[in-house]
């Protein structure tokens, strides 16, 4: 049955979509008890061309019913489990955090190689735990269940951002691998990458297939690469011969202490390798606490909210950070040097600018036409640490070339400058607190690694935290990135955090609104634009030139928008209904509203805001948004009917008042 966010599976009210896998799509759901308690659950639905399966969903219940039976703070507890409706569910505990194959691509992302050490190991030794918990587990009566997971790789890890470790999957891997990836292609894709030499042979596996696939996602936490890739039959025949690079081969500042437990969990003799889950949690938390005593659970959550700062923002959420792990994880991301040792810390909350209205995602397809670039009039000025004069600035020159635009710009010097010699230019990034805020990077390579600036200050009424120098240097490294075709996406990441720290700065915001034209996402570009004119002076010269340029963005002549990507929709729909959820309807309305500004083409967002309106008895609104989505929605859209029923009893309503 198709289901949308807010409907009714059996027990649950549906919060929002997660995902879909190879057998079953995932959602966020909540238990609604008595006196209006409820409890948030991850619903786990088996995908209706596995239904019928008789073999298949014979196994999936068997293993859910020994998976029900699991109760540890390193696996992810399995609630409940049933039918609705023909299709068999999983209700689980639902972990408040990111898989783990997301961290570890967002940490990179962020400019580390991998996961600094003490983070990996940490993880792997949380998962032994939760492993060698399930190998040993027993009947009633003390027989082995012999339960093996059989599927260990990152995304069936989860981490929470309170640093819990938790395994997920135990009612499915069975069952999922019953049918083999030759029979069912897509069901377990990308898994052989993590099988054991047994397990690919097609025998027999016990609990040390476990410990194998443990220390694959170990060696890419630690390397950033799997130890083999390449089709199955190479991954296959190297396996096989133990042919696993060392560790350090490919990271050579790690222990040599660490490649031997690693490579040893990798032995492709069982017998060779450590004999169960526990022994190898042990020889890593021997090596942890030998190396990093001070680490614990709450350095693992202070990464995942430092690297996922922009999913929190537009969660609208703010989990603190103390001051002395952000000096921790710039020594992580420069392990050539030394960390100082680490002080009392004082915890603080990390300073919450504004959520940008979407996070940056430009595509190929939702590129268009590129007007004519502006002319120098209205290029952005650094401002002095002084209040920004417009007599005494100079403009920035913007020269188009065949495919390449360079940016030119003349600054006004510093204080002092005139006396003593010019400081040099040092190029920064965001700061450590705002690594990532959402901005994708759009496979763009190349430039130099930027040094992070300082946590900014503490804020103040005048200037939202950050200094007129702090705001200068940003936009610097910005503009040398505009000079740049391929680092144009990770200059509009920099100036979104600009905009993010000081929404009323008009340099900034002008700075954005030229990024955002440059690479085409003019939708974004003509919002900073008029943002600037609402912040800059009436005596700033730039004025003039950037109402011309506006006006040219607006009058141009519209064409199709490209589809809407799944993730911005996404994320609209889970913004209202946790605004819904919460009895904030406003703010849900202006969530909605915000989807139709970035996305007027897309059906979706009409129909989000006509919804929110519906429930806030604002008919006549509400209809005018149900009726665009029904202009604009493709005639076969699946809710075209649900949307024709809500315009009639919308009418309804309307003629009994």
């Amino acid at each position: 049955m198709a289901l949308d966010a807010g409907d009714t599976f059996g027990r649950y009210e549906l919060v929002s979509w997660l995902g879909r896998g190879g057998m079953a799509e995932t959602w966020h759901a909540q238990l609604v008890g008595a006196a209006g308690v409820t409890k948030s659950v991850l619903i786990k639905k088996v995908l209706p061309e596995y239904a019928n399966d008789e073999s298949f969903i014979s196994m999936f219940i068997s293993e859910a019913r020994i998976s029900a039976t699991l109760s540890h703070g390193n696996v992810a507890q399995v609630f409940d489990f049933g039918q609705v409706e023909g299709e068999y569910f999983l209700a689980m505990e639902f972990v408040d955090g990111k898989p783990l194959d997301k961290v570890l691509k967002r940490a990179m992302r962020s400019g580390m190689p991998a996961l600094p050490v003490p983070v990996a190991v940490f993880i792997a030794m949380e998962m032994c735990r939760g492993l060698h918990y399930a190998h040993t587990r027993t009947d009633s009566s003390g027989k082995p269940l012999n339960i093996v997971h059989r599927d260990i790789s990152p995304d069936n890890v989860l981490i929470s951002y309170e640093g819990q470790v938790k395994i997920v999957d135990f009612g499915i891997a069975k069952a999922q691998l019953q049918r083999g990836f030759k029979t069912a292609p897509g069901v377990v894709k990308g898994k052989y990458l993590f099988f054991s030499p047994e397990q690919a042979r097609g025998e027999d596996v016990d609990a040390r297939t476990d410990v194998w696939a443990t220390g694959v996602v170990l060696y890419e936490l630690l390397c950033g690469r799997l130890p083999v890739d390449g089709p199955p039959h190479v991954v296959m025949t190297k396996i096989a011969h133990g042919e696993i690079p060392s560790l350090r081969e490919v990271r050579p500042d790690l222990p040599e202490a660490l490649n031997r437990i690693v490579l040893r969990a990798l032995s492709p003799d069982p017998a060779q390798r450590f004999a169960t889950s526990h022994a190898f949690g042990d020889a890593l938390a021997e090596f942890l606490y030998a190396n990093h005593p001070r680490f614990s659970s709450l350095s693992l959550a202070h990464l995942l909210r430092v690297l996922f700062r922009g999913d929190l923002l537009n969660e609208g959420r703010e989990l603190a950070v103390p001051e002395d792990f952000l000096a921790e994880l710039k020594a992580w991301r420069q392990p050539e040097t030394p960390a100082e040792a680490p002080t009392a810390p004082r915890v603080r909350a990390v300073q919450t600018p504004r959520p940008a209205p979407s996070p940056v995602i430009v595509t190929r397809e939702s590129q268009e036409e590129a007007p004519a670039l502006p002319t120098a009039e209205i290029a952005p000025v650094r401002r002095a640490r002084a209040p920004w004069v417009g007599l005494t600035v100079g403009a920035v020159a913007l020269l188009a070339v065949g495919g390449g635009v360079w940016w030119t710009r003349l600054r006004p010097p510093s204080p002092g400058a005139a006396t003593g010699p010019a400081e040099p230019e040092t190029p920064i990034a965001p700061p450590p607190d705002l690594v990532d805020s959402g901005v994708e990077d759009a496979g763009v390579d190349g430039g130099p690694e930027l040094e992070p600036l300082p946590p900014p200050p503490p804020p103040s009424a005048k200037d939202h935290g950050w200094t007129e120098s702090q705001v200068a240097r940003l936009l610097d490294d910005v503009y040398r990135l505009n000079k740049s075709n391929k680092e144009l996406t990770r200059a509009a990441k920099l100036v979104q955090t600009c905009v993010d720290a000081v929404p009323d700065n008009a340099d900034c915001r002008l700075a954005a609104g030229l990024t955002y034209e440059r690479l085409r996402a003019f939708d974004k570009s003509v919002l900073h634009y008029r943002a600037f004119l609402q912040s800059a002076p009436t005596t700033d010269l730039r004025r003039g030139a950037v109402s011309e340029r506006l006006s040219t963005l607006l009058q141009r002549k519209p064409q199709a928008q490209a589809p809407a990507s799944e993730a911005d929709l996404e994320s609209a729909r889970s913004a209202v209904l946790m605004y819904l959820t919460r009895g904030q309807p406003k703010e849900a309305l202006d969530a909605a509203s915000q989807c139709v500004t970035r996305l007027p083409r897309e059906p979706e967002c009409h129909l989000l805001r006509g919804d929110v309106l519906a429930r806030m008895n604002q008919v006549s609104e509400s209809a005018r948004s149900y009726e665009r989505f029904l202009a604009i929605a493709p005639g076969d859209h699946p809710r075209r009917p649900y949307v024709l029923r809500k315009l009639a009893e919308l009418g309804a309503t309307g003629a009994k008042d």
